[in-house]
């Protein structure tokens, strides 16, 4: 399985803080190495899928994205999906704004409550996450380790009772350890 970063619009050192604060030793992580607005660009995301995978597309991939990467992210993931490829789950990081929906699981991990709530009309899956207290954009994807937030079910389109507390970072590593046991 390889997990495919899709940074946003922002310096790439945030990216490597990212990583490093959710990295629990993994070695199949690519980084999509786009700048600027090709964040926003699903063939660009797809072109380097293409290359750096060779169409190996029976082995699964997950989609980790950010902000206006968010944008590129699902577009090339329905892309990926639609030329044979297998995507494992697609986890949007404040992609707030941007409609999700796929025929993969998707997962939101927003800032707040509010980014949270408010993206529900606009696709999300089962398992989501808000910070709890809120905390800035960018903090989401710089110090996701030190992001206190809520686990949250929202699969029936509608706000529920938080399962757990825990930080960003907790909670994607039991979605990805979720995704590689299948």
């Amino acid at each position: 399985m390889t997990i495919i970063i899709c940074p946003g619009i922002h310096e790439t050192e945030l990216t490597q803080s990212f990583i490093s604060g959710c990295s629990q030793d993994r070695k199949n992580i690519l980084v999509v190495p786009v700048e600027g607005v090709l964040a926003l660009s699903g063939f660009h995301i797809w072109q380097f899928l293409h290359d750096r995978l060779h169409n190996r597309l029976e082995s699964p991939v997950i989609f980790v994205s950010f902000s206006a990467g968010v944008v590129g992210a699902i577009a090339a993931a329905t892309q990926w999906q639609i030329m044979g490829g297998h995507v494992q789950a697609f986890i949007a990081i404040d992609g707030w704004g941007v409609p999700l929906w796929g025929n993969f699981p998707i997962h939101r991990l927003s800032h707040d409550y509010f980014t949270y709530w408010s993206s529900l009309l606009l696709g999300s899956g089962q398992d989501n996450f808000y910070a709890e207290p809120s905390v800035d954009h960018l903090t989401m994807w710089r110090s996701p380790q030190n992001v206190q937030g809520c686990w949250a079910d929202s699969s029936q389109g509608e706000i529920t009772t938080p399962k757990t507390r825990l930080t960003a970072a907790e909670f994607l590593h039991l979605l990805l350890k979720r995704y590689e046991e299948k």
